[in-house]
């Protein structure tokens, strides 16, 4: 039976934040859509678009609030459309995993994550899916903003193409598979083309003959 979504993809707004750690969930986004030749229009609260996948309705969402008040965006979303909370997907940047490891899971704390802290305040509730994307924890005590809103590094841009073409396959699974199948599939670390590995151990091996 052919139902709604409401995935949310969480970010900072602003040429300035576009490629920065925090914006993994917006990068999401942007893969899914351009992938269905999708284009974002600006509504009340972030930009929006809608997709179809076999009979069901992806709503999709860019915040437009700010990370710290993404709840509000995606709680007028999710009451406007009248989403089932099944049907709601938050996709997020994650401290906590290792770049390139994706989890995704059915509901859970928030991880001390602001935008997850928010959408549990507006929506009073934290049953809802969320589908986290690592992005490592490589600073020293105190640099965490200055990390969240920093940019990939080189290895990590190289990868980046990898783990969103796989987070949007884990999105297309959720919503026509379901949660438990996603979370089999695709609940690990993501690996660099075969291509991309040989070369790396190619360099490793020069660099000790070197």
């Amino acid at each position: 039976m052919a139902q709604s979504y409401l995935i949310a993809g969480l970010g900072n707004i602003g040429p300035e934040y576009a490629a920065t750690r925090h914006n993994m969930g917006f990068m999401t986004l942007d893969a899914l859509a351009g992938a269905s030749d999708v284009v974002f229009s600006t509504d009340r609260y972030g930009d929006v678009a809608q997709m179809r996948l076999k009979g069901n309705t992806l709503h999709l969402l860019k915040p437009s609030t700010y990370m710290n008040n993404s709840g509000k965006a995606v709680a007028y979303w999710y009451k406007k459309l009248g989403i089932e909370p099944e049907n709601l997907l938050v996709v997020v940047d994650d401290l906590a995993l290792p770049f390139g490891t994706l989890r995704l899971k059915k509901s859970g704390s928030d991880g001390g994550h602001n935008g997850l802290k928010s959408i549990d305040y507006h929506l009073v509730s934290d049953q809802y899916a969320r589908l986290r994307l690592g992005i490592g924890n490589g600073f020293a005590p105190g640099g965490q903003i200055d990390f969240v809103l920093g940019e990939l590094l080189l290895e990590e841009k190289r990868l980046l193409p990898v783990v969103l073409k796989t987070a949007v396959e884990a999105i297309k699974c959720f919503v026509l598979e379901g949660p438990d199948r996603a979370m089999t599939r695709f609940n690990r670390r993501v690996m660099p083309p075969a291509e991309d590995q040989s070369k790396s151990s190619e360099e490793k091996s020069s660099s000790k003959a070197e």
